[in-house]
């Protein structure tokens, strides 16, 4: 890569017949227009006030010194005298002649696209259920703002020496946002409750006129208007009589409204459970990554005014660094006062809140470092993707061999998962070599490693998708595909692409990052196979998700305590010889049942009216078994094996598919801008790490394979800690678990014992008393314990660490699976 002569950074050299190119102009942003624009200096000191304050109330509220009923009354004085104080002060000193009203259009437009388009795909993916009070919630969620108490500070330290007017758009698009937009989900919300109801006691207009005096009681909405009208009958001014008392109100906002942000983040992250992860991601990705990157796109299609390109470029930036900012905590208020989604909302505050600093942080630091060299800043891209090769590469190489030692390659869709490994090593093969390839001048060379380079990290593109796809062809029993088909496909559309590109392309001289190697080509070609693997997993995502739900609702139609058939419930004598091709017993078969009766115990059945207590007897476990003879463990052991993992590929593709839309922003910004602009670096190095260190993802979701690596590294560790005091009852549980197994025990263990606890064999003569972890899990929903799936594995966890249950080898924690536990005495 060269520099030109006028200080040009050339992202993609020219090809000889165009004139086009994309760069970054180092004299539209020299060090004196930096410091005009934008002052860099006061960011990390208001950055570390405001996580300062919350990290403040999040101590007070962990060591119990504010409890959350105190934290409700703070909460309330922020959002209604506060808050609406601080809103009518800034109402009426606003200044109108110098708002520029296309920004404005242009974050209003942007939010208003998140949010239908959150909303569109929530009614499309999510259970009929619960669908429009999800809708509602989560479109609120990716769109209202924390632009009080954390977008403000750094808004003021970043801009009031510089542009002290952008200040003034806080106060605008916010109350606008929360009068247009937060209805539309609060009517969604009140449609759900309707529904709800059965009876529909409700007409429509009731629901409408609901959520107009919702909207109208608001105080924040209720000063807004108030302020605007004071605004022109007060020319400007708040008379001198209650300046003060306003001034009082509103200059307690910041602190406050800080320090119960932290405080109501206790506890929120220990309410996650697996199906709430998912939906995380997805929030997530909408509020920080496409929020900001539609509202830049807005601001450069809408702001057309006859200003300078530096003026624009600061209006552009602003409008991403907004786009940043995290959800507002009163969203968690919506979903307490809706009962829906809280564990959603309220984690998802706490993770978007804490994400967006380092975002706001290295975007700003982006738009006002001194222009460097351009050599330099392409090398230290080329570095970062290099460093990042070796250390995803060594992560893949350990992942694969587990995939082999465990032979989970032969299953689908583990088989397409290691195409998808390989390829990720082919990549990082590649990137190793053009670090050394591209200082040559061997054209061949070069061209051989881009060739290699290119068609794995395509491959790395498409096979997201396919995995997705693959999904859900073997959740459906109609359609059937080849395995051998996605196969060619994950490794032939990237190889045809890279023909084309290599046969129609011309290179690109002075070059030495490899995604500009064949210029705009190149460009065309990566969007392509982008967008392709986005649709196909976005509709593969989309049939899991309805089929998921599809499938509750009929397993709550026919689901009952009476599981299914099972070959190791003693129900009649004749059944005794199923299991005949197991192994004889081996010393009773089990350690487990060592103290069983070596006679055979024909007479021992399940029956609805069985009279046994939950307390140890004979013929029951004493302590944990450790033979490979008993039944119980092989049945485990089968399931095991037959385990797609569907949950973790499902993760791995949502993943892969959020860095493919950063991707594909990449792609989308060097076609339609001539001058990329500084954050264009950022989501240049994202990328680039990303891309280049999947290799980390695949090992943190397959690499550490539970019964080749973590059991026996657990069993290891574990004996080598407490060698034999393992079985010594905990005397130090928290006060949470102690008053759950205590309720348990006193109240409902002999219920659940006689509902849910049946025998079954362990050996040919030998069989124990116990139940599998879905079937708790059900039961704990049916007596009215638990509210949904998630807290009853919660409760089942509690259990189980107090010492009330454990599973039959001790090798599992609580899970809604078919796994065998039993009750301890």
């Amino acid at each position: 890569m060269t520099a030109g002569g006028r200080g040009r950074v050339n992202i993609m050299m020219e090809a000889p017949e165009r004139s086009r190119s994309f760069n970054f102009s180092s004299e539209e942003l020299d060090s004196s227009a930096l410091s005009s624009s934008m002052s860099i200096d006061r960011l990390f000191p208001a950055l570390l006030e405001c996580f300062g304050i919350i990290l403040c109330g999040y101590i007070a509220g962990r060591a119990n010194i504010i409890t959350s009923t105190q934290a409700k009354g703070l909460g309330s004085f922020v959002s209604k005298f506060a808050l609406p104080a601080l809103l009518f002060k800034n109402m009426v000193l606003l200044d109108f002649g110098n708002v520029i009203w296309p920004f404005l259009w242009s974050i209003l437009i942007a939010k208003v696209c998140v949010f239908f388009l959150v909303c569109i795909l929530t009614l499309i993916v999510a259970s009929p259920v619960s669908r429009y009070s999800k809708a509602g919630l989560f479109s609120i969620f990716a769109t209202q703002s924390n632009d009080f108490a954390l977008g403000y500070p750094i808004v003021e330290a970043l801009y009031q020496s510089t542009y002290p007017e952008y200040l003034q758009y806080i106060y605008l698009v916010a109350p606008v946002s929360l009068m247009f937009l937060n209805p539309i989900g609060f009517a969604l919300c009140e449609i759900q409750k309707w529904k709800d109801q059965g009876n529909h006691q409700q007409s429509k207009v009731v629901i409408v006129g609901v959520v107009v005096l919702q909207v109208i009681k608001n105080p924040i909405v209720f000063m807004v208007v108030i302020g605007i009208i004071a605004h022109f009958v007060l020319h400007q001014t708040v008379p001198v009589f209650m300046a003060q008392f306003v001034d009082g109100l509103a200059n307690s906002f910041g602190g406050a409204a800080l320090f119960y942000l932290g405080l109501s983040m206790v506890g929120q992250l220990g309410k996650l459970t697996k199906s709430t992860v998912v939906t995380l991601i997805l929030l997530t990705t909408a509020k920080l990554l496409l929020m900001p990157l539609i509202c830049k796109d807005m601001v450069d299609l809408l702001d057309k005014r006859n200003t300078s390109d530096l003026n624009h470029s600061s209006l552009s930036d602003y409008a991403f660094l907004y786009g940043v900012f995290p959800t507002a905590p009163s969203v968690a208020i919506y979903a307490v006062y809706y009962n829906a989604e809280l564990e959603v909302v309220t984690a998802g505050m706490v993770i978007s809140t804490f994400l967006s600093a380092p975002i706001m942080y290295v975007s700003a630091w982006l738009l006002t470092i001194r222009w460097t060299d351009p050599q330099r800043l392409m090398n230290s891209l080329q570095n970062v993707s290099f460093n990042i090769s070796i250390v995803s590469l060594v992560a893949l190489v350990w992942t694969i061999a587990v995939m082999f030692l465990s032979k989970k390659f032969k299953r689908l869709p583990h088989l397409f998962t290691v195409n998808l490994f390989f390829a990720q090593i082919l990549t990082c093969i590649g990137m190793i070599l053009w670090n050394f390839v591209v200082k040559e001048n061997n054209f061949i060379g070069q061209v051989l490693t881009f060739t290699l380079l290119c068609t794995s990290l395509y491959s790395t593109f498409i096979w997201p998708g396919l995995i997705a796809l693959s999904l859900v062809l073997l959740k459906s029993e109609d359609l059937k595909v080849s395995p051998g088909m996605l196969v060619i496909a994950g490794w032939g559309i990237p190889a045809l692409i890279t023909a084309v590109l290599l046969i129609c392309g011309e290179k690109m001289f002075g070059v030495i990052d490899a995604a500009f190697f064949y210029g705009r080509a190149q460009i065309i070609c990566t969007t392509f196979v982008v967008a392709f693997s986005i649709f196909l997993g976005g509709g593969s995502f989309v049939c899991l998700s309805r089929g998921s739900w599809a499938q509750n609702v009929q397993t709550e139609e026919v689901n009952s305590f009476d599981s299914p058939e099972d070959p190791l419930i003693e129900n009649e004598p004749e059944n005794q010889t199923l299991f005949e091709t197991a192994p004889p017993p081996r010393d009773q078969a089990c350690l487990i049942c060592d103290c069983a009766p070596t006679q055979p115990l024909p007479d021992m059945i399940i029956s609805a009216d069985m009279s046994s207590t939950p307390t140890t007897q004979a013929g029951q476990c004493e302590s944990r078994c450790e033979s490979t003879d008993c039944l119980l463990v092989q049945v485990e052991e089968l399931q095991q094996v037959a385990d797609r993992q569907v949950a973790r590929h499902v993760l791995m593709c949502l993943l892969l598919t959020v860095s493919l839309l950063a991707n594909l922003s990449i792609c989308v910004w060097l076609l339609f801008n001539h001058n990329p602009g500084r954050l264009y670096l950022e989501l240049l190095f994202f990328c680039a790490v990303v891309n280049y260190g999947q290799g980390l993802l695949s090992f943190a979701l397959f690499g550490l394979d539970k019964h080749l690596i973590l059991l026996p590294f657990k069993k290891r560790l574990y004996s080598l800690w407490y060698g034999k005091q393992e079985e010594q009852p905990q005397t130090d549980l928290p006060e949470e678990i102690r008053m759950t197994c205590t309720q348990f025990t006193k109240y409902h263990k002999q219920q659940c014992f006689h509902d849910i606890v049946k025998k079954r064999r362990c050996g040919k003569k030998t069989m124990v008393d116990c139940f599998l972890g879905c079937e708790l899990v059900e039961w704990l929903l049916q007596v009215g314990l638990a509210q949904d799936r998630g807290e009853a594995v919660l409760y089942g966890t509690r259990l189980q660490e107090g010492g009330v249950l454990q599973h039959i080898k001790q090798e599992y924690s609580f899970q809604d699976s078919p796994l065998y536990y039993r009750f301890l005495a």
